[in-house]
């Protein structure tokens, strides 16, 4: 009975959080009505909620669906989703629009839509991250680029290079081998909030670094930057530094600077959605995993959070836990609270 409570409480939170992430219901018996914990509809008294495992549970014990939030179909959208993300990791050719859409007995624009709206991508875009994925760990093992091409899935090596530079940052062959002969200019300047180290390749800042030990943060720069030829930035390049230095001083000065951003597809959707946060606000990692129609992707969106490098200009410092705890900032817990002190 204790462990009962103990799990009610928590779903209680959850709903009081509208967690989009919790995977349980709950349900009002003064209006019959069952709903998904995330729903916007205005929060019943604690006295009056029950909670359910599925909705077929909620359904049984003679609740119906909510009209707002609509349980049923989301978990069978998702359900759907799901299974056209397997489908399309299991295939050998990626499949059409028509050929999914068919599958899951929605139309094609229908489809469409509660894919993207689920995933983040659209199904093709999926299957394009996925290949990327896929091509990177290929790239590590093949024994060569051609193979680890077709390896991945690419009908034809043109097809891939036409991209690779947004999928990698630097061509195939220049990524399996760690990226030599690609030069990266960095300086290490002083802020409030200690040493700031900045880098960029000719594409613009590809690193924003902090830290009080400035050889840790050099030695950090080699080691996410392989086989890359790293030199000392000049008098225009201190310019830059400047700029960002002052930046981290005072982020109401604002950074126009251009950005060399690398990572995964799914990284990528990440940190453009911590840039879209206004300055002065936080979110959640819930959140920023909803607004991407992932809701499940919690600890993916903390794990894109984490392996953000340019810090400050990709602000993953205006992201928390629920609740408001201020945890997995790489660069210090304090410096996360002080930049979100000079942004008030």
């Amino acid at each position: 009975m204790e462990m009962t409570a103990i799990i009610d409480t928590s779903r209680w939170q959850a709903v009081l959080d509208r967690d989009p992430a919790a995977s349980f219901y709950y349900a009002v018996v003064t209006t019959g009505v069952y709903c998904r914990p995330d729903c916007p509809s205005r929060r019943a008294k604690r006295e009056n909620v029950r909670f359910f495992d599925s909705n077929g549970e909620a359904e049984a014990a003679g609740f119906r669906a909510c009209l707002r939030c609509r349980p049923a179909e989301a978990d069978r959208a998702s359900e759907l989703v799901e299974k056209a993300c397997r489908t399309i990791e299991t295939a050998e050719e990626t499949p059409d629009l028509a050929s999914l859409a068919a599958d899951s007995g929605l139309s094609t624009f229908h489809f469409h839509r509660v894919f993207k709206a689920r995933t983040g991508l659209t199904p093709r875009g999926y299957a394009r991250a996925l290949r990327d994925r896929r091509v990177r760990s290929a790239l590590v093992e093949a024994g060569t680029v051609t193979e680890a091409l077709y390896d991945a899935g690419f009908g034809s090596s043109g097809r891939f290079y036409a991209g690779s530079n947004a999928s990698l940052g630097m061509t195939p062959t220049r990524f399996r081998d760690g990226g030599p002969g690609e030069t990266i200019r960095y300086a290490i300047g002083q802020s409030s909030l200690g040493g700031v180290l900045v880098a960029a390749t000719d594409k613009g800042i590809c690193a924003i670094m902090l830290g009080d030990d400035l050889e840790m943060l050099a030695g950090a720069l080699r080691g996410q930057f392989g086989k890359a030829r790293l030199v000392a930035g000049d008098a225009d390049f201190d310019r830059w530094v400047s700029q960002v230095v002052a930046f981290v001083d005072d982020p109401h000065l604002g950074l126009d600077l251009p950005l060399d951003i690398r990572g995964t597809a799914f990284q990528r959707l990440v940190w453009q959605a911590l840039r879209a946060i206004p300055m002065g606000e936080t979110r959640t990692y819930t959140d920023i995993a909803e607004s991407l129609g992932m809701p499940k992707a919690v600890r993916a969106v903390a794990g894109a959070c984490a392996s953000n490098a340019i810090a400050v200009a990709i602000p993953c410092h205006r992201v928390h836990r629920i609740g408001g705890v201020l945890a997995g900032y790489r660069w210090g817990i304090e410096r996360k609270r002080a930049l979100l002190e000079k942004e008030k």
